[in-house]
């Protein structure tokens, strides 16, 4: 373990003193635990707080993937069906309309040629726009049902199945699903579920004063180009720990590397964490496996996918990838406004160590 942790740090820590980034937290598992884990810079910069390997992230996108195994969940259980039309939980999808054609300021909307689908609103192939008009300034100011009937007094972008448009609307319809078919806030059914028996303690929607102190401040380039500027989360409101602020199953979530990587342990091992099944084989492997056409971005349900690995990024460079052939997962953990991957290389070399070490 240490001579992996140890090459971990000699990748990583070039791109930390140059000040590429700030800081990072990176760990590579398997289906049986840690096999290396690295926590380099800073986690704020001004107080000179280090990053530790218990570091808060908000981990954004990577919210979609847990927020899909929820509702694999209900699957499994039998209320839920991947294919029955939307309206059929959420019957204010019946008055659906799509845009037909774009002429100067001018729409014309047809209705859509078929009902839109879980499985439509998990692949980002649903037609929705990423977000309704309403949820601004920020996206998590409004009841999860109240942003759903949003979505629906909104127009398709395209019919249902066309076309792959990434689509955080999809996800949250998805999750009013899941509260509809169960009769549970998508919250709290996520906790009762799914975070509290994986022990994940430290990921929620809403950081209280312990964890905010352990919080990784979020860093752009500076104006000048040289060093860091401090940024607040555009998408959420603050202060973060306000419980006014509802959750967002599309990008709402704070955590750590333990706790997300427990979290795809369990998916790494077919379902099953510490010999506790929370999911069908079936369901995992449809969940992972593209369910895209050739034409589109390479997307399960709720999961990017390759031919050789699945996984999700977020907003802020923070990236989790489970490689099954070789048994591997990778968690790549920053606050940086903006793309770290080619802009300096740091994630693809992280990756390279991961999948050839």
């Amino acid at each position: 373990m240490a001579s992996f942790s140890q090459r971990l740090h000699d990748v990583l820590s070039p791109f930390v003193e140059s000040g590429k980034v700030a800081g990072v937290v990176a760990s590579v598992s398997d289906a049986n635990g840690l096999l290396a884990e690295v926590a380099l810079g800073y986690a704020d910069i001004g107080v000179r707080r280090k990053m530790t390997q218990d570091s808060i992230f908000w981990i954004a996108s990577q919210t979609k993937p847990i927020t899909a195994t929820a509702i694999m969940m209900l699957v499994d259980d039998g209320l839920v069906n991947l294919d029955e039309p939307a309206e059929v939980k959420l019957p204010e999808f019946l008055d659906l309309w799509v845009v037909d054609s774009r002429e100067e300021n001018r729409l014309h909307l047809a209705r859509p040629a078929r009902s839109l689908t879980l499985r439509d609103l998990l692949t980002h192939t649903s037609g929705m726009p990423f977000a309704s008009k309403v949820e601004s300034p920020t996206l998590d100011r409004l009841p999860l049902e109240n942003a759903v009937y949003s979505y629906a007094a909104t127009p398709l972008d395209a019919q249902p199945g066309v076309r792959y448009a990434y689509s955080n609307a999809g996800i949250n319809t998805a999750a009013r699903v899941l509260e509809v078919a169960t009769g549970q806030p998508y919250e709290d059914f996520l906790l009762d579920r799914l975070l509290s028996p994986l022990e994940m303690d430290d990921t929620t929607f809403w950081p209280n004063a312990g964890q905010l102190s352990r919080l990784s401040k979020v860093y752009g380039p500076s104006p000048e180009g040289t060093g860091f500027e401090e940024m607040q989360i555009s998408q959420l409101t603050y202060p973060l720990s306000d419980t006014r602020r509802f959750p967002m199953p599309a990008g709402g979530l704070f955590s750590t590397a333990a706790d997300v990587s427990k979290f795809c342990r369990m998916v790494l091992n077919d379902g099953v964490y510490e010999n506790k099944r929370y999911l069908s084989e079936r369901s995992v492997h449809e969940m992972t496996t593209r369910q895209t056409a050739e034409n589109f971005d390479g997307y399960g349900l709720g999961w990017g996918v390759s031919p050789y690995s699945y996984g999700h990024a977020g907003a802020c460079a923070t990236a989790m990838t489970i490689y099954p052939g070789i048994g591997r997962i990778s968690l790549f953990l920053v606050q940086h406004a903006g793309y770290v991957g080619g802009e300096c290389g740091i994630r693809e070399l992280f990756e390279q160590v991961v999948s050839t070490s």
